[in-house]
């Protein structure tokens, strides 16, 4: 009698919770509470989501990025490796590397995934990298429990597919980088769980516009102390004359005793500006942005800004761009490569402080030794100093000694053989 096994039947496992991938994205996106339709594009005609998109896109973009080989003493540069031109320079013959980068990130921050056609030779070496939609990838697993991914190709946004249709990639074909998710295989769309609050931008954006356009004033009733014979004409005349922004404050002229009644709540009243602020503040909430660097000053300072920009390269863009590395270097190293090489991203530019406080602290760095001459210029992207002319010299200030050896000088000339 054959016993079931442990571990379950291998051709049964769970796909991955790719629950809203290919044409099934509609699940999550759709009409919000606010009944506004959000969806990947309606979102991004928000300037809170697009602000926030564009700033993490081109953070990442423009971060230097460089290919590293492990020594004994710790890494050293690698430029004659095949990836670091494709990463450093152009991925493709018709993007460069920051436009790149800045595609895949856009569709990370919006679809909660980036996919990449990973084109090889015949050694299984990377020869270029293509960009493609996330909402038309889905990711699958076939019999054997292993992960396959299939893309629906209706436009010709990649040259590197014959026909149209639905392609199967393997694995090592697509640089999959996943957002936040369930299973640790395919990630979450922010702007599809937080619809709501995009929703509500997207309703308060239409209000305010709508306001502007009936004359920015609300709505009222004109009152006629007789019976109007034809109602619709004097309405219809009321807003040819007073209606739309461009006639907002012109002086109305009411005939046969009428009189207009104002029903509608002002703005102020509503705290209409209050919540569009405070929908700025949720967008910004939900890609961790501070709020100064899409535009909203009133509690930034000169004395907190430079914290927060420091934050948030620290706990907003630096997993992002660890995400980014470790993606990379799961998909695109050869398996005898990956103990050996390795991809980053320099964030130090970034977390430099202001020229004076750089100063002081290679000041400090170099008095204590641990420092040298070359070393500050090469983080200030300066030309190094020949070896010779001692760029590479480390020094310590004179006046410091081991705590063991202090007041040694003092007994110089007196007699060993004395007794203490």
């Amino acid at each position: 009698m054959k016993l079931p096994s442990i571990f379950g039947n291998r051709g049964a496992r769970d796909k991955p919770k790719d629950s809203y991938g290919g044409s099934a994205y509609s699940f999550f996106f759709g009409r919000s509470t606010s009944g506004k339709n959000v969806n990947e594009r309606t979102a991004m005609q928000t300037t809170a989501v697009y602000s926030c998109v564009r700033i993490l896109a081109e953070a990442v973009a423009s971060l230097p990025i460089h290919v590293y080989r492990y020594t004994e003493t710790g890494k050293e540069r690698v430029y004659d490796h095949p990836l670091y031109y494709l990463l450093h320079d152009e991925p493709n013959p018709e993007m460069t590397s920051f436009v790149f980068r800045e595609t895949l990130m856009s569709h990370l921050l919006i679809w909660g995934n980036a996919y990449a056609q990973v084109i090889r030779d015949g050694n299984g070496r990377v020869l270029s990298l293509y960009p493609l939609l996330p909402d038309k990838m889905e990711v699958d697993r076939d019999e054997h429990g292993r992960l396959f991914y299939t893309y629906t190709r209706n436009t010709d946004e990649n040259p590197n597919f014959n026909e149209y249709g639905r392609v199967r990639l393997r694995p090592e074909d697509v640089l999959h980088i996943p957002g936040l998710g369930f299973d640790g295989l395919v990630g979450y769309s922010p702007i599809a769980m937080a619809k709501n609050a995009v929703g509500m931008t997207l309703a308060c954006e239409e209000y305010g516009a709508s306001f502007f356009e009936n004359g920015a004033t609300p709505g009222g009733v004109l009152e006629h102390p007789g019976v109007l014979k034809d109602p619709a004409k004097i309405r219809e005349s009321w807003h040819s004359v007073y209606g739309g922004s461009k006639n907002a404050g012109r002086v109305a002229v009411l005939e046969e005793g009428m009189k207009f009644q104002q029903v509608g709540i002002p703005p102020e009243e509503a705290q209409f500006l209050e919540t569009r602020k405070f929908q700025i503040d949720e967008i910004a909430r939900l890609y961790r942005i501070p709020p100064h660097m899409v535009g909203d000053l009133d509690k930034s300072s000169f004395s907190n800004i430079e914290q927060q920009s420091l934050e948030f390269v620290k706990y907003t863009l630096d997993p992002w761009v660890i995400r980014w590395e470790q993606s990379i270097q799961r998909a695109l190293f050869l398996p005898q490569e990956k103990r050996e090489y390795f991809v980053k991203m320099n964030v130090d530019g970034l977390l430099r402080g202001d020229y004076q406080s750089r100063m002081n602290g290679y000041a400090v760095g170099r008095q204590n030794g641990w420092l040298s001459s070359n070393d500050i210029r090469e983080m200030e992207n300066m030309n190094l100093i020949p070896e010779e002319e001692g760029g590479s010299l480390y020094l310590i200030n004179g006046n410091l000694c081991k705590l063991k050896d202090a007041g040694i000088f003092a007994g110089k000339g007196q007699d060993d053989s004395a007794p203490p």
